[in-house]
């Protein structure tokens, strides 16, 4: 049976719709479009079989291949949905209000049954920040953050909290994705001198820290990121300070923490200075890829020892972004970048090719994991609103524009299970397409006139540098060096290198000296007395001559000479003789 064909949800001030994916790219004429100018808030469900949206007076959901409206809620305030992983719960949010009077406002967030229509139950969530509960993949459990404390239910019955997690200032948490048992990260700022840590538990196993499965410790964290690998075996922690106190970076200040559920733990040494952009974990769960450092930024792939695999060198990047099925990798440049992609296959490291999607505020891979698409959103760009669709050999597939007074808010694709899409192999030739390439011109540098008819000598501000395999070659079995140690390797490297260059330009030099005193006298080759005394005689006169030779040009364009040296120009004359009689005792 062929694969479905992904829908590509827009939502804008043209109201929301949806556009069939590749090849046809056309509406999709099965779900009416929303014409309002005030729909808030989309979601698909994680299978992609359910689709909520608030339009500002309900909150609809449909089943995605009939357009059937299965479910309306009168929720018109509602601004954020999110689907339980098994499609029973909607959970909506609304901005907390309180009464005039400074009584406390009505509960916000709300759980409904999608299959009853039944609120299951209301919470009162103040801030918009993590406001959505989490749910492990089966639904087992699901947790929220209360007051430092992290609330557990079972089965979906909010009327009974089935188990706590209560460490002082419990400031975020994350489960962990995929099958039973549930394993939670949780992450405590430091206070008063003592160190924020990140803990992992296996749920329900909650006694203390003897009961965590690792215990990460750090400094310098105002905020942190916590990133589950897909196997649920290890997370990565980008820990941030709101500012640099060394006062080299505007971003403040990252640093990148790795931390395995078997009790490893270890800090992700990063080879350049500067901030971390994205860190993203391949789909294999064995390997992830940091961008990272003052721009032009570097991208590596790490294994689960944290040692680097492969280094993609320096480049105009701040993002990455693996495909579905983990065999391509993109590298981007987005927000204040011009835009430009790279686009590698992960098995071989070899580059597939390079769009360039200028003003893109939005990438998203499609669930095929063969096309991508790029788009241009307000409210962070104004103008120039809208997407296009990509094929990852580079060639545009489908651009749409939103017409100058419209804006384009959000696109999302319909996602789809694991297993849906089978994995095809890594093509380099570009798919053809009947849209030109949108790679925009090179803007020309400005060469003053006297300049324009010559030829262009290239001048750049940085040097990137090119990739290279990090990993060790399969003959050697020598383990791979430390930093310190190739750091060393590399300065004995360029010291001997040096060197040889010295000694090169040192035998260079030697041949044209005695070619040029010899010149002058003789065409033939320099012949030798056989006493070195006499040779080395005739070496110091010569030497002599070619200084006051020197000296005599100094004079004759109008430098004052010292008394010293005019000293030595009168002695020319009983130089030459004594060579001369040197020579010719020869």
């Amino acid at each position: 049976m062929a694969p479905p064909v992904p829908l590509l949800a827009v939502r804008g001030s043209e109201g929301l719709y949806m556009v069939n994916g590749p090849p046809s790219f056309t509406e999709n004429t099965a779900f009416q479009r929303d014409t309002g100018k005030n729909c808030k808030a989309v979601a698909f469900s994680k299978d992609g079989s359910l689709f909520a949206w608030c339009n500002g007076e309900k909150v609809n959901i449909v089943n995605v291949t009939s357009a059937e409206l299965l479910r309306s809620f009168d929720l018109p305030k509602a601004v954020c949905l999110e689907f339980s992983p098994k499609n029973n719960v909607l959970a909506t949010w609304q901005a907390y209000t309180t009464a005039k009077d400074g009584t406390a406002g009505v509960p916000n967030l709300q759980l409904h049954d999608v299959k009853t229509g039944k609120c299951l139950k209301s919470f009162i969530q103040k801030k918009m920040q993590n406001w959505c509960p989490c749910w492990a993949d089966d639904e087992s459990i699901c947790a929220r953050n209360v007051n430092n404390e992290v609330h557990f239910f079972e089965n979906n019955n909010f009327n009974t909290i089935a188990n706590k997690l209560h460490l002082q200032k419990v400031n975020d948490f994350v489960l962990s994705p995929g099958a039973q048992p549930t394993k939670v990260a949780v992450y405590v700022p430091g206070s008063k001198g003592a160190p924020s840590f990140v803990r992992l538990y296996q749920y329900p196993n909650f006694g203390g820290p003897q009961s965590a499965l690792a215990n990460k410790s750090f400094f310098k964290a105002d905020k942190v990121t916590m990133l589950w690998n897909k196997k649920a075996t290890a997370v990565l922690v980008i820990a941030s300070t709101e500012v640099d106190k060394t006062g080299a970076s505007y971003y403040g200040e990252q640093t990148l923490h790795y931390i395995a559920t078997n009790g490893e733990s270890a800090v992700v040494q990063l080879p350049k200075n500067g901030p971390i952009y994205d860190v993203v974990w391949s789909p294999n769960s064995v390997e992830f890829c940091a961008v990272y450092g003052f721009m032009p930024a570097k991208a590596t792939v790490f294994n689960l020892k944290c040692d680097p695999v492969f280094d993609f060198g320096t480049g105009p990047r701040n993002a990455a972004y693996y495909s579905p099925h983990g065999h391509i990798l993109v590298l981007a440049g987005f927000g204040n970048l011009r835009g430009q992609m790279e686009v590698w296959d992960v098995k071989n490291y070899k580059l597939i090719s390079k769009p360039v999607a200028s003003d893109s505020t939005y990438f998203a891979w499609c669930p095929d994991g063969e096309h991508i698409v790029t788009a241009t959103c307000a409210p962070r760009l104004r103008v120039s609103n809208g997407y296009k669709i990509w094929h990852y050999t580079g060639s545009l597939l489908h651009n749409y524009e939103v017409p100058s007074n419209e804006e384009m808010w959000q696109v999302s694709w319909q996602p789809f299970l694991d297993g849906v899409f089978p994995a095809k192999a890594v093509k380099y030739q570009a798919v053809p397409s009947e849209l030109p390439s949108a790679e925009p011109k090179p803007a020309q540098a400005y060469r003053p006139p006297a300049l324009r008819n010559k030829p262009v000598t290239s001048s750049k501000l940085h040097e990137d540098e090119p990739p290279q395999n990090m990993k060790p070659q399969s003959g050697s079995s020598d383990k791979p060096l430390s930093k310190t140690a190739l750091k060393n390797q590399r300065k004995h490297e360029a010291k001997k290198a040096a060197k040889q260059e010295a000694k090169a330009d040192a035998n260079q030099e030697s041949t044209q000296s005695s070619a040029s005193q010899n010149a002058p006298r003789s065409a033939v080759p320099a012949v030798t007395s056989g006493d070195p005394e006499v040779d080395k005689k005739i070496k110091n006169l010569k030497k002599k001559l070619k200084a006051i030779e020197q000296l005599k040009e100094q004079a004759a364009a109008g430098k004052q000479l010292e008394k010293n040296q005019l000293e030595k120009i009168q002695k020319e004359t009983a130089l030459l003789q004594e060579l001369e009689d040197l020579e010719l005792g020869l």
